[in-house]
């Protein structure tokens, strides 16, 4: 073979080569924006978009290149390779003719272009100006390969390419199968691509699946995969439930500029009437924002008697948006609010899928390890006040017993350089907040849905405004001797400054009056750790014992300080050797403590790993935060009540054969009775993917659990054949020997389309919600579903 570079010095020639490499503009049905673009210019150069350098070369790669002075025809022969830049022509044949400026590929072409596309045909013919041309035998693959095939494609104008006896596939070599066609496909007589208008246009469409007709349109318009936004209609979706009746949904898109749109998505109701729902997009310099509204006037609210939805007129808005400052700092905000508790889950709006729609408009900012967070806060409950006589109290007034954080500011900063040769870091926290009416929780101890007189009442959250600004700073340094030991002296320094001005005298708190407090908590203390390695034929070991002693002063001002932050505690082995054991900042730890324990991890054969840690902890001197019997008090019940604690534990192992598990546990260190227990084990094998998990908390009369709660939950996917799955979940209540939950379906799941049929039925709600949907999934067309809900 021998190899051709054309000079400049013959640039008719470089040219009319040059035009068999740019077919792949003309005949490609989703070319590059930039080919697009330039597709009116008839500079082969400024449409091809030359290389950076402007000193590059084509190179032409034949067997033979001859040139017929008669007839002026240039011809390259055998096994012929064209590069310029990154486009690449590879033809048995090319031929260039001077006289009628026409250029000439033919058998086997394939054209690869800068973006991926690769272009098949027979043969091409080209005028030079590339504003006219024929393919034959044509089979367009883009990048992510979608295809077109075509008996014939044809250009004219420099503008609109037709494909005679086209067929659109979504995929090709689908599922990474060589030569696997897709499931459905489209056909047409005609398709015509508009370059300049970006319009895709198939003229008597049939919609084929598995080989059968099975929809048929006489005309139909979409724009080219190029377009990212397009005014036009969007799949539609259906639903049905007892309440509204049968429901048709369908978007209307509209491309108003390159950067905002409107989406306009009507739904009907067979029972409600016509649901209005708007949704605005815009995409600025340095972010995008959105703002859905939705409303109805319901025909029939009677069908929501009992409930905040049994109203005419109903509505939500809802908007977020997202900005970057620069490469260190974000913006943005989400906002959800509705007419009624319900009105966002019954309408199948985006923040309906949860008891509260968060609210929030926040500023973050990272930089390497330091971070601040600043947001602001309110909640949207989604849950109807409860109507029952003689109800809890936690059950009524819910959305005024939210708060309205005004703001949270979080910032952790690390030393750049060691200090005294250790770590150094400095949290800083402040938090304010505001709530109309204090969040009281009775305990239903004798189980007949009403306070028990004498129970204890816990203050959830108090009504009011609560100012308080803290700051966590911590030294740490880590020293290891000759034969391994390691010993971390530490300390740290947590200081509060805090304003309260309550707004009701509950009597459940010491501090009912506006005043101000200040709190400091310094404590110094070390970790000892011994990490001991066995190593041998079928694995290696460490087993490391660990100690921890933390001396600070006892906790101040609890009783007159809102807790907030500091509600959940989970005491564990992940917690065992936390210096500090409250989860945040409005209840501190004190007193002298010590966590005792080890750690232990494994690696052996096969990839085998196994982590282990174990423990318990043991309140030395001083007073135990966690048996501080307020009404703030989160301690109750945790395993660290007691001065010495519970026994807790946990192991986790990983076989690297598909088989995964973990469990914890914590035990009363004077019966040994288990008070906590919880295992996960996951499964992945052959045609099976299987889930189990059990958890069990003893009861907690005090907190209105007056008897042992343990569930099991599994979850199964089984493949029952290439792409077809059977799948299943259910929660079953082992105390009251009763299902809370459970859900089955089945899917069958391929590149090009996915189909999913599921059943759930969820037993805590009354009366029971069950559902059932249905998702078919197109690959390139989008999504199209129906659900019907039962007993809602």
């Amino acid at each position: 073979m021998r190899n051709f570079v054309v000079p400049d010095q013959y640039p008719k020639l470089r040219m009319r080569l040059l035009g068999a490499v740019a077919a792949t503009a003309v005949l490609c049905l989703i070319a590059p924006a930039s080919a697009q673009q330039a597709s009116a210019d008839t500079s082969l150069l400024g449409l091809l978009k030359a290389p950076e350098d402007p000193n590059a070369k084509m190179l032409v790669e034949a067997d033979s290149v001859t040139y017929d002075m008669n007839q002026d025809v240039v011809t390259a022969d055998g096994k012929v390779v064209i590069y310029y830049g990154a486009y690449v022509l590879l033809a048995d044949q090319v031929a260039v003719n001077r006289k009628t400026k026409h250029v000439s590929a033919q058998g086997n072409v394939e054209i690869t272009d800068p973006s991926g596309n690769v272009t098949r045909s027979d043969h091409i013919e080209l005028t030079d100006d590339l504003k006219e041309g024929v393919a034959q035998a044509l089979e367009l693959v883009t990048a992510d390969r979608i295809a077109f095939r075509a008996r014939q494609a044809t250009r004219k104008d420099g503008d609109e390419t037709t494909f005679e006896d086209a067929t659109y596939l979504p995929c090709v070599d689908c599922n990474g199968q060589k030569g696997r066609e897709p499931i459905w496909k489209i056909r047409a007589n005609r398709i015509i691509h508009r370059q300049k208008d970006k319009t895709i246009v198939m003229e008597n469409a049939t919609f084929d699946f598995l080989g059968v007709p099975i929809a048929w349109v006489p005309v139909l318009s979409q724009p080219d995969p190029s377009v990212k936004n397009k005014t036009g209609f969007l799949l539609p979706s259906f639903q049905y439930n007892t309440q509204q009746g049968f429901s048709v949904r369908a978007p209307y898109h509209i491309a108003l500029a390159p950067d905002y749109s409107l989406t306009l998505s009507p739904s009907y109701y067979t029972k409600q009437g016509l649901l209005f729902d708007a949704e605005w997009r815009q995409k600025l310099v340095n972010g995008e924002y959105n703002v859905a509204v939705a409303g109805i006037h319901q025909n029939d609210p009677h069908a929501f008697s009992g409930t905040s939805g049994d109203r005419e007129w109903r509505g939500s808005i809802e908007t977020g948006g997202r900005f970057k400052i620069n490469d260190r700092w974000n913006w943005g905000w989400d906002v959800a609010v509705a007419s009624d508790a319900t009105f966002m889950d019954k309408y199948d709006r985006k923040a309906g899928n949860s008891d509260v729609a968060v609210n929030q408009i926040y500023l973050t900012g990272v930089d390497g390890r330091n971070r601040l967070d600043l947001h602001g806060y309110g909640f949207f409950v989604q849950q109807d006040d409860s109507t029952v006589a003689g109800a809890l109290p936690q059950n009524k007034d819910l959305q005024e017993k939210q708060p309205v954080v005004h703001p949270v500011l979080d910032y952790q900063v690390f030393a750049p350089e060691p200090v005294f040769g250790g770590e150094a870091s400095i949290t800083t926290n402040f938090a304010s907040i505001t709530r109309l009416k204090s969040d009281k929780y009775e305990f239903d101890v004798d189980g007949d849905g009403l306070h028990t007189p004498g129970a204890q009442t816990r203050l959830r959250g108090a009504a009011g405004t609560f100012d308080r600004a803290s700051i966590d700073a911590l030294w740490r340094r880590r020293f290891v001797d000759g034969i391994g030991e390691t010993f971390t002296p530490f300390l740290y320094f947590k200081g509060d400054a805090i304003y309260s001005d309550p707004s009701d005298s509950s009597g459940l708190t010491q501090g009912n009056s506006t005043d101000l407090y200040a709190r400091a908590m310094p404590a110094a203390g070390l970790e000892y750790s011994f990490p001991i390695g066995i190593s041998s034929s079928f694995g290696h070991q460490v087993i490391e014992p660990v100690a921890q002693v933390i001396a600070r002063p006892n906790e101040t001002e609890a009783a007159y300080i809102p807790n907030e932050d500091a509600q959940s505690l989970v005491f564990d082995a992940t917690s065992l050797f936390d210096y500090d054991k409250f989860s945040g900042f409005d209840r501190i730890e004190g007193g002298t403590r010590a966590n005792v324990g080890f750690r232990y991890s494994g690696t052996f054969e096969h990839g085998i790993s196994v982590n282990a840690t174990a423990g318990q902890s043991f309140q030395l001197a001083g007073d135990n935060s966690f048996a501080m019997a307020t009404a703030y008090d989160t301690g109750a019940y945790s395993g660290l009540e007691n001065n010495v604690s519970d026994y807790v534990a946990g192991l986790s192992v990983n076989t690297n054969m598909g088989l995964m598990a973990s469990t914890g546990v914590r035990v009363d260190p004077d019966n040994f009775q288990v008070n906590r227990f919880d295992a996960q084990l996951l499964g992945i094998g052959g045609s099976m993917t299987a889930a189990v998990t059990y958890a069990f908390i003893g009861a907690q009369p005090d907190l209105g659990i007056t008897s042992d709660r343990s569930e099991v939950q599994g979850a199964v996917s089984l493949r029952l054949a290439e792409n077809w799955r059977l799948f299943g979940a259910s929660r079953y209540d082992l105390v009251n020997k009763d299902f809370v939950r459970h859900a089955v379906g089945i899917a069958y799941d391929s590149e090009e389309f996915s189909l999913s049929l599921s059943y759930s039925d969820d037993l805590t709600s009354s009366p029971a919600d069950q559902t059932i949907y249905l998702r078919a999934g197109f690959r390139t067309l989008g999504n199209l579903s129906t659900s019907a809900g039962i007993g809602k």
